[in-house]
């Protein structure tokens, strides 16, 4: 498998691609933001609007390929705030059901773990449903878990459901053995 970081043009020119991984990440109950059942033509629509965001800076991508056939990704939101220039979070970590269980979750996690220390970045949050299997991947990556929100979001089905909020120090922070909390 192969790990890359894809610009503005390649999010527009492989948003077929992207579309049927969100689509199927949906249709396999990721509450990655989205209710089932969710049309092909509205995930391309959706993962063509993060263009802008990837070109702008905003948004960094990474897509998993198993040979040519896409199979996972991961992204860093970057805020645009002055006083928040030091952290990012992690979003729509998504691995295609019949790549599952082979360590490709862990190799996009570290993927932008990595890319976040290259661009300063010292700390790194993101939030999912409580009790998926995504919070085992975050625990034992060493991401600590914050706490939960009850009835945060909708699972695909359309049921409210908590989410958890976690966070790592990366980089220079991680180094210097800064508290985090736990």
């Amino acid at each position: 498998m192969t790990v890359e970081a894809l610009d503005a043009g390649q999010v527009l020119g492989r948003s077929g691609e992207l579309a049927e991984l969100l689509v199927d990440a949906v249709d396999g109950g990721a509450s990655v933001g989205f209710l089932a059942p969710l049309d092909r033509a509205g995930a391309q629509a959706w993962w063509q609007g993060r263009a802008a965001g990837v070109a702008a800076g905003e948004l960094a991508l990474w897509a998993a390929y198993e040979g040519t056939r896409l199979v996972g990704t991961v992204s860093l939101a970057f805020p645009d705030k002055p006083n928040s220039r030091h952290r990012a979070e992690l979003v729509k970590l998504m691995v295609h059901r019949t790549a599952r269980g082979r360590g490709l979750g862990r190799r996009l996690l570290d993927t932008a773990e990595r890319a976040a220390v290259a661009a300063s970045v010292t700390l790194l949050h993101l939030d999912t449903e409580t009790g998926s299997p995504a919070e085992h991947l975050y625990r034992t990556a060493g991401w600590t878990r914050l706490g939960a929100i009850p009835d945060y979001a909708a699972s695909p089905v359309g049921v409210l459901r908590p989410t958890t909020i976690y966070y790592k120090q990366v980089g220079a922070a991680a180094l210097a053995g800064e508290p985090s909390g736990g």
